[in-house]
């Protein structure tokens, strides 16, 4: 059983952890169109970090399965994860800024199958509905207070100090991560093999493929991803215009006010995904988003634009907590969760990558309302299909 050391660590390790993540997400948009660049430009560069993550998640979840030392693991994620944002903030040109996006990618390909996986070792399977949804609530917190400590550093000092507090913030991240006893974690019960059993060979990976569940759920979550990736950096871009170094408040505002909210319901998630399922919950958090896509179109007020915001908080935070339920649920037994989610990250990291790149396009060609249009009705696709083809996959023994 674990200790309340370990598991206090574990909180804390997902609340600085999304610290560190935060300034290197959606504040990058803000960041370089301050140097003049402009949307596809800055679409490339995210595009860039996203293939470096869509080539890395398949071989990340794999070498989670693998390692025992999953802390060491994160830790060098870490270092290199901190190393890009400090190349980012010394040199915001072309080139320095694809390789920093790319080493960026590949290291935060680590985070969620290591954390997913430290989470199920140390609770199995009985305690990872809840363990979920805790998770989530101080990740969400982490992002919370990383925005608005971002926001006034790039309101009151500058852009670039952004990233030299991300390299600061990495040091606390390292000391929660040591408070996690590596003796606590059951090494098979952390890649889903037969409930913690020592004997459990893993399942051929062909054998998931035929998984027609899983293949439908990899499906919804790339169209969900592709729908949902652009709207918050392109809504960056479109705040920014005319405000100078308001815009990074208007970011911060938006970022808190999506993250203050999944701090308030992902434990509840977690909760209800054990109660009432996972499709439920799922068609919930789908459905908000094609509602978004319109309502940013309908609106230019910064006050309303940033309220909007309240629903990407239901639909990341059910996707956040209930998607490793899902697969958790799908790779029972066969030793292959933490690949399986690798799997579906890459999917889900083509659909986030491309989405940078077209929706940039078309906005750059046409208009801000097209692209969330465009947007909109991708997302739409996804809760259609996800209604229709995706069958329930909590057991009713749970």
């Amino acid at each position: 059983m674990a200790s309340t050391r370990s598991l206090r660590g574990l909180d804390w390790l997902n609340f600085f952890l999304a610290d560190v993540q935060s300034g290197v997400g959606p504040f990058v948009a803000i960041y370089l169109a301050g140097y003049w660049w402009n949307e596809q430009s800055v679409g490339l560069a995210l595009t860039v970090g996203g293939i470096a993550g869509i080539a890395t998640q398949t071989p990340a979840g794999a070498l989670v399965d693998r390692l025992r030392s999953k802390r060491a693991l994160v830790a060098a994620a870490v270092a290199c994860l901190t190393v890009g944002a400090l190349v980012t903030a010394f040199f915001p040109s072309l080139w320095p800024v694809l390789t920093a996006q790319a080493l960026i990618g590949g290291s935060s390909s680590v985070f969620g199958p290591a954390i997913a996986a430290i989470s199920l070792g140390l609770v199995g399977y009985k305690g990872f509905d809840r363990r979920q949804g805790r998770n989530q609530t101080f990740n969400s917190a982490g992002n919370v207070t990383a925005a608005v400590a971002m926001g006034l550093i790039g309101y009151f000092l500058s852009n670039r100090g952004i990233f030299f507090f991300v390299a600061m913030l990495a040091v606390p991240t390292i000391l929660m991560l040591s408070l996690i006893r590596p003796q606590e974690i059951d090494y098979d019960m952390a890649r889903g093999a037969k409930d913690g059993k020592r004997d459990a060979n893993p399942a051929g990976f062909t054998e998931l493929l035929k998984d027609r569940r899983l293949l439908i759920f990899m499906i919804c979550a790339v169209l969900f991803h592709f729908a949902n990736a652009a709207m918050l950096p392109l809504l960056g871009e479109m705040l920014a215009i005319g405000k100078g170094r308001k815009s990074m408040m208007f970011m911060s505002a938006c970022v808190v006010t999506t993250q203050l909210t999944i701090t308030l319901t992902a434990a509840l998630i977690g909760y209800l995904a054990g109660k009432w399922g996972r499709k439920p919950l799922l068609l919930i958090g789908f459905g908000v988003l094609p509602l978004r896509g319109v309502l940013y179109c309908l609106t230019h007020h910064v006050g309303w634009l940033i309220a909007i915001q309240i629903l990407d908080g239901i639909g990341a935070g059910i996707f956040g907590v209930v998607s490793l339920l899902v697969i958790a649920d799908l790779t029972r037994s066969t030793g292959r969760f933490n690949i399986t989610s690798g799997a579906i990250a890459t999917g889900v990291g083509i659909g986030a990558s491309l989405s940078q790149v077209i929706a940039g396009a078309i906005v750059h060609h046409f208009s801000y309302r097209i692209g969330f249009l465009f947007l909109a009705t991708i997302a739409a696709a996804a809760v259609a299909m996800l209604g229709m083809f995706l069958p329930e996959t909590r057991e009713s023994k749970n």
